[in-house]
């Protein structure tokens, strides 16, 4: 294998010119006339016994040359990318330039790691709001922890209200035929959560146990196709009324929920992990803005094949997410009115910007000289292990050791750029509201404290 040329073309692209010796190419038509001769037939001779001089004297002296190149060039391809020092990015594109007793040259069109020239990444400003935590929101968070803790029980004698829970059987007819996925039995319905059809949770309230009704929906325009703008019916009947039992906000369910034996103590607990949540949202934010204005600032001849490559990778991350949740990839795209094509046309955009803000990180890996010793990546999946209830030696099954160093580097990059950044005062901070005079006269609420 011999390497006549490396042209660098447009979008980071080469071309390589290579030709194979006719010693190699000899060898791979030797090695494709023992993969194929079985298959040939040669009158006088069992099959795979005919000799080579015999076949090519039949069916001409190329016979084996196909097969031949596509055992010779993969290897030849790889000599040459490993000789020119290239770094690629996806599969060649290949012509053949010539065959035949002397060899065979051919040219392969590749994406390679472009070259990448950072512009600032130092000293950059971020808008970075102050955090704070409210007595409202500790109540908020308390009022989501009582709800998780509700139980759910049944009334009698009454009709369904807003907010209820209606046990409900119910069938859906379209132009009087019952259509698929419109029948269920023993449904809970939260009245209000506009978890239904729109339309249909209004019709449910008033009715009484055991009462039967006819339900009139049109489906919206914007629904799957089968059924949008249409006018169906539902036969409903309702079975039961369940409430929610939240419990009161008092010392008592304070114990029941934590380890305070205190609401005060648990609240001043509460308002310490909302402020820890609101610090590590606001560094992420401003991480997340300081990076993306220095992957912008960054300049490079992005690969098409780098931004197709991610995009890809996003699509196969979504039909993972859809199964996950027992939802097969083709009914999805089907219900979202989707094509492959379409999807990864709209993912092309989310792709371009995280390669660029890859190429920027590694950037400056390379210009700040990080490196992640062994030490930290033991420390990453201890970690890890941690987070996921595993003890380390488990987690090293599930995790490539060399997938944990980039993520290290990954985050010591960042803290490069974050550290060195300007936090500046939002630009629209949101101005207290002037309180009405209902505010005014209404009690102050407890304190978070």
């Amino acid at each position: 294998m011999s390497v006549k040329s490396c042209e660098k073309l447009e979008k980071s692209m080469v071309a390589l010119t290579v030709e194979v010796s006719a010693a190699d190419f000899e060898a791979a038509v030797d090695k494709a006339y023992k993969k194929q001769r079985g298959s040939i037939r040669v009158p006088g001779f069992r099959p795979g016994k005919a000799p080579r001089k015999m076949i090519e004297s039949m069916y001409g002296a190329g016979v084996f040359y196909e097969e031949a190149v596509n055992i010779a060039l993969p290897d030849a391809y790889g000599a040459a990318v490993k000789e020119q020092e290239l770094k690629v990015v996806g599969y060649p594109e290949v012509e053949l330039l010539s065959v035949g007793k002397e060899g065979f040259s051919f040219k392969a069109a590749v994406a390679v790691y472009p070259e990448v020239k950072l512009g600032q990444y130092k000293g950059l400003e971020a808008p970075k709001a102050e955090v704070k935590v409210t007595a409202a929101d500790v109540n908020a968070r308390l009022k989501e922890m009582a709800e998780r803790n509700s139980r759910i029980v049944s009334v009698e004698d009454r009709a369904v209200k807003k907010g209820d829970i209606a046990n409900i059987d119910f069938e859906g007819f379209l132009e009087g035929v019952p259509f698929d996925g419109g029948k269920s039995d023993s449904h809970d319905l939260e009245i209000g959560s506009g978890s239904f059809v729109p339309g249909f949770e209004d019709q449910v309230i008033g009715m009484e146990i055991g009462q039967e009704k006819d339900i009139d929906i049109t489906f919206p325009e914007d629904y799957h196709a089968d059924l949008a703008g249409k006018s169906v019916v539902f036969h409903v009947k309702l079975n039961a009324v369940k409430i929610k039992d939240v419990p009161a906000l008092d010392d008592e369910f304070a114990k029941d929920v934590s380890e305070f034996d205190t609401l005060a103590e648990l609240k001043k607990d509460v308002k310490a992990k909302l402020t820890q949540e609101r610090e590590e949202a606001g560094k992420r934010a401003f991480e997340d803005i300081v990076m993306g204005k220095a992957a912008e600032l960054m300049e490079a001849d992005i690969p098409d094949a780098m931004v197709e490559e991610q995009a890809r990778r996003y699509m196969e991350n979504l039909r993972r997410q859809v199964q996950a949740q027992g939802i097969p990839f083709d009914q999805y795209m089907k219900m979202t009115n989707m094509d492959e094509e379409k999807l990864l046309e709209e993912a092309r955009t989310p792709a371009l910007g995280q390669v660029r803000m890859d190429l920027t990180i590694a950037a400056i890996v390379e210009a700040e000289n990080l490196e992640a010793t062994d030490e930290e990546v033991e420390a990453e999946l201890a970690k890890m292990a941690g987070q996921y209830g595993m003890d380390v030696e488990n987690m090293k099954k599930y995790m490539d050791a060399e997938v944990i160093r980039e993520q290290v580097l990954r985050g010591k990059a960042v803290a490069v750029v974050a550290d060195s950044a300007v936090a500046v005062k939002p630009a629209e901070e949101e101005k207290p509201k002037k309180k009405s005079k209902k505010d005014e006269e209404a009690p102050a609420e407890e304190s978070a404290e």
